[in-house]
């Protein structure tokens, strides 16, 4: 944000960020917060400790110690901020997850090694954090927010338990994949409280049996995409066999030649109004049986009793086809469930904004718990973003600068120092300039 919109935002950051205050035991540390929150929504070329530390006077060492080793207790805060989103009202929203890579050059930063990142679109020297993010998918204008941010750590690197120590990984931090990371975190915001009316995700967890029967077990409705080669019967088998006739098969070879399937139309689903026109999708749907192999891991596997939903579809404009399964029940409507999984779009602007506007991948550090507070910070910054939203777009309120105010006070003035001083409790330090 520019100088101005940073001063009108103040008042209600102050009112904001003054719950979080319990998780601090000095005041001084509550304004190294306030200021590295600023920072991230500062129009500062770049986010990292080093330009948010010469942006407020402070001294970048001091910063680093904030995020490194400071008492502040980062785990009630992040309890907190999902007990925020869960408190928002009834209605509840979607959960969508998703995984972000961040390059990053040397071996030091925790995490970082050579493996897909989708911020390159390649195998990159990367850090991959595994988000849960929330959206209440109103359709005029909607809140987003990350509900949990946490660091994938290779096998390699908890392999090298030195390495892990150097870089402050807990020794009791255990190997865990992407999809079981996602499945504690969408199991985490549930117990705290949280309304997912539905879980969305793409095929690097849909590809995943055992992540669909987690979700079964929370009772949690959900919808993702799956890979073509994805196994799954149309109709249960009328014998355990060998045999390719009684075997599940890929869920491209089911949408194009089972009966099931095969004699369907195809059906059009109106997805959303574009600036373009109206986005159409084709598609054909049933209910299938997915295989299960948790209690015979040297099987080919059984078909569940449980049935899922499985849709093909296709952009009738480019051709593209995506294969979906959901453990919705059979009374839901499918176009609901495509409007659901296409609404995977909010996590794009998500990452988009958080990237530009709060330096989600800024990160310079080299320990877990700084890398861990820094997305914590970024994660403060983008709710309360997300919740002024309306302001931000020109609402006017009696705290907001006045628009002709062309000799207005700078962010960078005694107000604002002031302001700083009062939420932290303490004389203010220094002065944030966004234009710095």
């Amino acid at each position: 944000m520019d100088a101005p919109q940073l001063q009108s935002l103040q008042p209600a950051l102050e009112t904001w960020l003054e719950r979080f205050r319990p998780c601090f035991k000095r005041a001084g540390t509550v304004g190294h917060f306030v200021f590295y929150v600023l920072g991230l929504m500062a129009d500062l070329q770049r986010k990292s400790i080093e330009p948010i530390a010469l942006a407020c006077g402070t001294a970048v060492r001091t910063l680093q110690e904030f995020l490194a080793f400071y008492v502040w207790d980062h785990a009630r805060l992040d309890r907190m901020l999902v007990n925020h989103v869960a408190n928002r009202g009834p209605r509840g929203g979607i959960g969508v997850l998703d995984a972000t890579g961040h390059p990053k050059r040397g071996d030091k930063t925790p995490g970082v090694a050579h493996q897909y990142c989708g911020q390159s679109g390649k195998l990159d020297n990367c850090v991959v954090a595994q988000h849960l993010l929330f959206t209440d998918n109103d359709p005029q204008n909607p809140f987003s927010c990350a509900l949990a941010s946490d660091l994938y750590i290779p096998a390699e690197w908890l392999a090298d338990r030195e390495r892990c120590r150097q870089a402050g990984i807990p020794d009791t931090v255990v190997f865990r994949t992407k999809w079981q990371i996602a499945r504690d975190q969408v199991r985490e915001a549930l117990a705290a409280g949280v309304k997912l009316n539905w879980v969305v995700f793409d095929e690097d967890y849909g590809k995943v049996p055992a992540f669909w029967f987690a979700l079964d077990q929370m009772g949690q409705q959900a919808v993702g995409e799956v890979p073509a080669n994805f196994m799954a019967w149309v109709q249960r088998p009328a014998c355990r066999s060998a045999q390719a006739a009684h075997g599940s098969h890929r869920v491209d070879n089911l949408t194009c030649y089972s009966p099931a399937f095969r004699e369907q139309a195809w059906k059009r689903c109106r997805v959303k109004d574009t600036t373009r026109g109206v986005l159409y999708w084709e598609y054909k749907a049933a209910r299938i049986h997915l295989v299960d192999n948790q209690d015979h891991p040297h099987h080919a596997g059984v078909p569940t009793d449980r049935q899922y939903w499985l849709i093909v579809l296709r952009q009738p404009a480019t051709g593209e086809i995506k294969y979906v399964v959901s453990n919705a029940g059979a009374n839901v409507a499918v176009e609901e469930i495509i409007r659901v999984l296409l609404s995977r779009w909010h996590v794009e602007k998500w990452f988009e904004r958080a990237k530009q506007e709060a330096g989600l991948g800024a990160f310079e550090v080299r320990t877990y718990q700084s890398l861990i507070r820094h997305w914590l910070c970024v994660r403060v910054a983008m709710c309360f973003l997300a919740e002024q939203t309306t302001r931000l777009r020109g609402e006017k309120s009696a705290d907001h600068l006045r628009a002709s105010d062309g000799g207005g006070r700078d962010p960078g003035g005694e107000d604002l120092a002031a302001r700083v001083a009062k939420l932290a409790g303490t004389a203010a330090p220094c002065v944030l300039s966004p234009a710095a």
